[in-house]
């Protein structure tokens, strides 16, 4: 496929097309893969990426914001990490590569490659809507990630750990996992930079969980700081299924976290958690769109944000319950602490209800650290800068602590606490 730039591209839009043309004839996939490849880069030459013009964006002026595209996959050395919590079972992406010969007990792992060379995966790459400019950049350019599948009444002992780690340049993954009936696992999702050039990352993943599972999934994303971060995931969630989604966010330059999640089986339960630790002059978009499409199913959403210096951030949560969806239970709440005059966050809920017997609610609240916890902190003589940082980690740490898992507590704790010794 041969396109031809025009003036009004902007550089990273045209860095994206030049560095789709040069990758072409690397990247893996047969006949209707590339159909949909290039039917994608074409979306992106009409349409450009998106502005504030497009609602879904408003607060996040990508096609302005996006200015570091690397023309290729970089040749940084990227390895495997230690787990986040000990005796997890490791899967590794490394420099946007997965192992040919990984394996888990008890699972059906395949490398995603595989699926698209043999076709199996172009109806999945297919964009969400016109303004999915993540679904667009990834299925263009995605090359690897693992296919997983957990058969029915599969549990695990420990959680499982896919690590998509690198060192710099384009890296682009998928992650489909399904998640059999009366599966009872957690996994966890960790996106790390090691030391390297800067990096434009994308991942998708998408996931199926059967009837009456019981999930937890874990987004743990640790990108450089000059680093370009575009995440997604889609879930389907069935019948009597539990799924607790958390999510933080404790790196990256430009960061655009959305969460895609169909409530599709009576009886599912939803808790979704999120952790944005924002400094320096970061961007960090985290976009919910949530539809409870049957009846008596219940959701709960909390956001807690950290903001200190230039940075910016943004929490845009929709909730949307279909006419048949009677019985729905959907509260959603977005808490910020700004840690400076110059920090900036943004918070847009919304509730789309098209049914009468509901209860559905949003709120959100904006401040400082309580200047009457400062003092009786500072008043027994714990010095102002430890004060502050004790008392941030607790407004964080207070949702960490309901995934009632010691070890994987003290791991995420852990990372905050260090994020914040770094930034407090």
């Amino acid at each position: 496929m041969n396109i031809q730039t025009t003036n009004r591209l902007t550089a990273a839009e045209t860095a994206l097309i030049e560095a789709y043309n040069d990758q072409l004839g690397d990247l893996p996939g047969d006949g209707e893969v590339f159909a949909v490849r290039d039917r994608l880069l074409d979306d992106l030459k009409t349409a450009g990426l998106p502005t504030r013009r497009v609602e879904a964006w408003h607060y996040t002026d990508f096609k302005n914001l996006l200015r570091l595209v690397p023309s290729d996959i970089g040749k940084g050395l990227a390895e495997a990490l230690p787990p986040t919590v000990e005796g997890s079972s490791v899967l590794a992406v490394l420099q946007g590569r997965a192992s040919e010969k990984a394996a888990v007990k008890n699972l059906t792992v395949a490398r995603y490659a595989d699926s698209l060379v043999n076709g199996k995966a172009a109806a999945g790459l297919e964009a969400l809507g016109k303004d999915d400019a993540i679904g667009r950049i990834n299925a263009s350019f995605v090359r690897d990630g693992y296919v997983i599948d957990l058969p029915d009444g599969t549990e695990l002992d420990a959680p499982l750990e896919v690590q998509f780690v690198h060192a710099g340049g384009q890296i682009h993954s998928r992650l489909p996992v399904n998640f059999g009936a009366d599966v009872k696992a957690t996994l966890i999702e960790r996106h790390q930079a090691v030391e390297g050039a800067a990096a434009l990352v994308s991942s998708v993943s998408e996931v199926k969980i059967g009837e009456r599972a019981d999930v937890t999934w874990i987004v743990l994303q640790e990108q450089g700081t000059e680093d370009t971060h575009l995440g997604q995931i889609r879930v389907d969630l069935g019948a009597d299924a539990k799924l607790r989604l958390f999510v933080i966010n404790a790196g990256g330059k430009l960061v655009r976290q959305e969460l895609h999640v169909k409530v599709t089986g009576e009886g599912a339960d939803l808790k979704i958690r999120g952790v944005n630790l924002l400094g320096g002059d970061t961007h960090t978009d985290v976009t919910l769109v949530l539809g409870h499409d049957v009846p008596h199913t219940g959701s709960t959403e909390i956001v807690r944000n950290v903001v200190f210096d230039r940075a910016r951030g943004v929490f845009q949560g929709m909730i949307r319950v279909a006419p048949d969806a009677q019985k729905t239970d959907a509260r959603m709440a977005c808490n910020t602490l700004l840690m400076s005059d110059d920090a900036e966050f943004s918070v847009k809920p919304e509730l789309e209800i098209f049914a009468d017997d509901v209860q559905c609610g949003h709120g959100a609240t904006v401040a400082d650290i309580d200047g009457n916890h400062l003092y009786y902190l500072m008043a027994r003589g714990i010095p102002k800068n430890k004060a502050r940082a004790m008392l941030v980690n607790a407004f964080v740490a207070e949702i960490v602590e309901e995934l009632e898992d010691e070890a994987l507590v003290e791991a995420l704790e852990g990372v905050i606490s260090g994020w914040l010794e770094k930034h407090a």
